[in-house]
């Protein structure tokens, strides 16, 4: 690691963050470590073969941009795509996933970590996945999962609150396996019940993507019932056919997805539903994919993530038949249109309605259920306003 420059020129870490929130919030622990460093580090995904591609152009950009820094890449991508990134002339060294958050991997004295003072603070309380779906190469880089205890999820709320920051997303690789390591392998659920315990003026929790199958029964309850989390369900969905779903050995089916957001709904209408979904898997017939598009309405999936499939290295899928190139991304357009038109008439419905908004730095802001909201100028990111839209337009409530 080069050591700080002996001049009046102020050297600031860049950390280029690609992928999932857990590398946002990692990424704001390596930007803190790295302090007066001349380095570039490109946090790096490999969930498919674009995220790659995009880990290699932000390389070959870092170095355009920071000619005299060292480029260093972490991620996902520095554990699967090893040796290919090694050979890249633009890097100048590769620190393991698991060891991205010890100061000694970069070279640097430890010291306490002191969150910035952002609009939301992403904390980090598992990492790793135990699972196996065919299509996943994400343990390859992630390891098992793990869990960070409670004692220690409540000191990282309580340093970002103390900075101001009014939302808290719980994020993790598999955040619904969360507790499954700890004594006693306690719920999710139990967490954040925790969590809204400790905090008592916390305004808005969050979380990130959840598996289904491991919602317990606890947290379904918070979800009906506390107001301060957020009625924002993110699914770790996939796909729609059930076939589909058995070949990615994944363990929910679609009645159980459809099931699950029924209850919800029921007990709190105004939740947001969100989903991941693979378009093109191997094997995906026309009908799987019709299966695929009629889920998104049947879920009111409002807030879609969708992933054309691309196989990735020593995964089962990718020895399975592949579908052809061109109809993965005629789906994987289909797919987009069609959670757009849901969208689009959610927010049709939401235009008249009071919304509590928290501000964000680009002018816009985002309401309790996730649907971003056009603000005023002037309004200083983090602060949280009533806002009554009068129309929306592109995905946005004006």
């Amino acid at each position: 690691m080069g050591r700080l420059r002996l001049s009046a020129e102020v050297i600031s870490p860049l950390v280029v963050n690609l992928g999932c929130r857990l590398n946002i919030a990692e990424s704001e622990r390596i930007a803190a470590m790295l302090a007066g460093e001349d380095v570039v580090v490109v946090n790096s995904c490999a969930v498919t073969a674009e995220a790659v591609r995009q880990t290699r152009q932000a390389i070959r950009r870092a170095r355009r941009d920071r000619p005299t820094a060292r480029v260093l890449v972490t991620g996902c991508a520095a554990e699967i795509e090893r040796d290919e990134l090694a050979r890249m002339p633009e890097v100048d060294g590769l620190v393991p996933n698991a060891l991205k958050l010890d100061a000694r991997a970069w070279n640097v004295a430890e010291q306490p970590f002191l969150p910035q003072d952002r609009t939301r603070a992403f904390i980090a309380v598992q990492n790793g996945c135990d699972h196996a779906c065919t299509f996943c190469v994400i343990p390859q880089g992630r390891g098992a999962s793990r869990s960070l205890p409670v004692a220690e999820v409540l000191r990282e709320i309580e340093r970002h609150l103390a900075l101001g920051a009014p939302e808290v997303v719980l994020t993790g690789v598999d955040t619904a396996s969360w507790g499954h390591d700890l004594p006693g392998q306690p719920p999710l659920g139990e967490l954040v019940a925790a969590v809204l315990s400790a905090f008592p003026d916390l305004t808005r929790l969050r979380l990130s993507s959840l598996d289904g199958p491991a919602i317990d029964p606890q947290l379904e309850d918070l979800f009906a019932a506390e107001p301060r989390l957020m009625p924002h369900l993110h699914l770790s969905l996939q796909h729609g056919a059930d076939l589909i779903l058995k070949r990615m050995k994944r363990r929910h089916s679609r009645a159980d997805a459809v099931e699950l957001v029924g209850r919800l709904k029921a007990r709190r209408p105004d939740i947001a539903v969100g989903a991941d979904l693979i378009a093109g898997f191997p094997t995906e017939s026309e009908a799987h994919h019709a299966q695929n598009l009629s889920i998104v309405r049947e879920l009111g999936v409002v807030h879609g993530h969708v992933f054309p499939y691309s196989p990735r290295p020593r995964t089962p899928a990718a020895r399975m038949p592949q579908v052809d190139r061109k109809s993965i991304r005629c789906r994987a357009a289909e797919l987009r249109a069609e959670v757009a038109k849901v969208r689009n008439d959610w927010l049709a419905g939401l235009v008249g309605k009071p919304l509590s908004v928290l501000a964000e730095r680009d002018g816009a802001g985002y309401a309790e259920n996730f649907a971003r909201v056009a603000l005023p100028p002037g309004i200083t990111a983090g602060t949280l306003l009533t806002v009554i839209p009068t129309s929306h337009d592109k995905g946005l409530l004006t």
